[in-house]
């Protein structure tokens, strides 16, 4: 056990980034002792109250919380490494009149890319489509991008969508990592529910960025005039207040609407990434921003203490000592389990 300790700590002193299984023999037992250890990785954006990113910040300048506890960070990285980035596209049939902008959107966005980064690109309909893997070939993504078709049948599994993403295409992909998605936000099919959604993008080490595109009003032929606010209009033409049954879809619209607005707020939160609504957003702008964030986050780790490996959800908090920061981290994760797999 004496030479168990010295391994351990001999690992730890490394700070490595993975997970640590190393087995010995209870001497009142022929089975063997499983020992696991595993690095909790935190990516962390800081910037000023004015968007402005602070970089330059050192390990010492960061202290982290688990469950209110101050833990010793093990790891840290604040350099620029090349970025994996998985675009989805939401094609489901709600999204149809607003497609070309979504698809224009997405073109945006890989031109905030450098050369050495990568990206993917999948869409979301009654299915999920890997239209291309990751790739840093621009005119593969840009062509994947164009090909996006609304889906023919009805159906929106877009959180089975980013939790495929997170577990099979990013699963095994190391450094920088984050999930752009263009959607209305309305889920219909999904076998993956909300909150284990949120879960798995706390978890999985991807900053995600939602974007909101408001379809509502085309699909049920209406928009409200924002500065006209005694009249509707249709297609610029002035159309009488709409009747109590009308009223009541229109409400039941605007519901769906603030549910799925709210989802993809708390997506984004969850991973440390930011939430945008399209249509009160540069959007040239935003991804510019989105790909700067990227580049500048830091990373910290730390290695749980045996008392908290018990496969529940712990808390995580992150302070900056640089005055009027704003700091958006991870917020929790879940712990491994020492008898998972033993």
């Amino acid at each position: 056990m004496q030479r168990l300790r010295i391994l351990l700590l001999f690992c730890l002193t490394l700070g490595l980034a993975c997970p640590i299984s190393v087995s010995a023999q209870d001497p009142q037992s022929d089975s063997p002792i499983k020992v696991q250890t595993t690095l909790v990785s935190v990516p962390v954006i800081v910037s000023d109250r004015q968007g402005r990113y602070i970089s330059g910040l050192k390990s010492s300048d960061f202290k982290l919380y688990q469950d209110l506890i101050e833990q010793p960070i093990s790891y840290f990285d604040a350099a620029e490494e090349p970025l994996n980035v998985a675009l989805l596209i939401d094609t489901s049939k709600s999204t149809q009149l607003v497609m070309e902008e979504i698809k224009s959107a997405g073109v945006k966005f890989l031109k905030e890319l450098r050369p050495q980064d990568r990206a993917m690109v999948v869409s979301a309909d009654y299915d999920v489509h890997v239209l291309t893997e990751l790739t840093s070939e621009r005119k593969a993504l840009e062509k994947a991008v164009k090909s996006a078709r609304t889906g023919e049948e009805i159906g929106t599994v877009l959180r089975d969508a980013v939790s495929e993403v997170i577990d099979r295409s990013f699963k095994r992909v190391d450094g920088r990592k984050a999930i752009i998605v263009l959607t209305d936000g309305k889920d219909v099919g999904s076998r993956i529910g909300e909150q284990a959604l949120l879960d798995a993008a706390a978890d999985s080490g991807a900053m995600i960025s939602t974007v909101f595109f408001d379809t509502a009003f085309l699909r049920h032929g209406w928009i409200d005039a924002t500065t006209f606010p005694r009249r509707r209009v249709w297609l610029g033409r002035q159309i009488p207040p709409p009747r109590p049954r009308q009223q009541q879809r229109r409400d039941r619209v605007e519901m769906r609407n603030e549910k799925a607005v709210s989802f993809l707020e708390r997506l984004a939160e969850v991973s440390a990434g930011r939430y945008y609504s399209s249509d009160t957003t540069d959007l040239k702008k935003t991804f510019n921003l989105i790909a700067e964030e990227l580049r500048h986050q830091y990373r910290l780790g730390f290695y749980p203490d045996n008392s908290k490996i018990d496969g529940k959800r712990h808390t995580l908090k992150v302070e900056v000592a640089a005055p009027d920061s704003i700091v958006r981290a991870r917020r929790s994760y879940q712990a491994v389990s020492q008898n998972k797999g033993s």
